[in-house]
């Protein structure tokens, strides 16, 4: 392929489906990709758009599962169990679609992780040893996936707060985002210089979804804003990269 093309994960609906619309509204001059763990609905998602006029494919994809999707039930979990659900969803998803797509990008290209301001609040309550490890502009990826490792471990322990963890498993698995896309960034600087790729953490704000619920101020449009906004960065720019960008402005990690 020659032309651009754009992957957006979880996009059938919310804020993933959102980014979707506005890349199409911005007339991204590529292809956009949506994807979806669900094909119907993911199917359904690009149906509707390309009655709104758009050009947008489908493909499936479960970021949290490197095999066979897993089915989770609804029982209540503790919060170990929460822990290494949202981790392997939140964190090592990201991870290992990354590690699948950062050797396919072209000069110029954009990438988004969508993070949280919750990993903001999560650092601020860690120890002050944790927070050094999460702000130390050397740490690397191994060390990183270490941390995470730490975390759920503790968490199922139940020590996880004795060990200077925060009390929210979300929260942490964002930490690792936003930790991550810093790492990600550093290294395509070092290898790629030349090529003006551009790699960001965002947090799209508290927006209306399934999970956040009917009293977030943002609609998914409104959420989209930040994410669509690191994506089309024009050609040539230098910054922002392997920042955190809330409402289209760096935050201070």
């Amino acid at each position: 392929m020659s032309k651009k093309v754009a992957v957006v994960t979880g996009a059938n609906k919310g804020i993933g489906l959102a980014i979707v619309r506005e890349l199409c509204k911005a007339k991204f001059t590529g292809d956009v990709i949506l994807t979806a763990r669900n094909e119907k609905l993911g199917n359904e998602a690009v149906k509707m758009l390309k009655s709104e006029g758009f050009e947008v494919s489908y493909h499936h994809l479960d970021i949290c599962d490197q095999g066979s999707a897993k089915q989770l039930n609804d029982a209540t979990e503790t919060f170990g169990e929460q822990a290494e659900v949202t981790m392997r969803t939140n964190f090592w998803g990201t991870l290992w679609v990354c590690h699948a797509l950062l050797p396919l990008l072209r000069p110029n290209a954009r990438v988004v992780n969508v993070s949280s301001f919750v990993s903001k609040k999560a650092l601020d309550t860690c120890s002050p040893q944790l927070q050094a490890k999460f702000r130390d502009t050397e740490l690397s990826e191994e060390e990183l996936c270490l941390l995470m490792g730490q975390f759920v471990i503790a968490a199922q322990q139940g020590n996880h707060q004795a060990q200077g963890w925060p009390s929210t498993a979300y929260g942490t698995t964002k930490i690792g985002v936003t930790v991550l896309s810093r790492i990600q960034a550093h290294f395509l600087t070092k290898t790629r210089a030349a090529d003006g790729i551009l790699l960001n953490a965002c947090c799209p704000g508290w927006v209306r979804t399934d999970m956040a619920g009917s009293k977030a101020p943002k609609s998914p449009e409104e959420g989209a804003q930040t994410p669509t906004y690191l994506a089309l960065l024009p050609d040539g720019m230098k910054e922002p990269h392997g920042q955190f960008v809330w409402d289209k402005t760096v935050q201070e990690w």
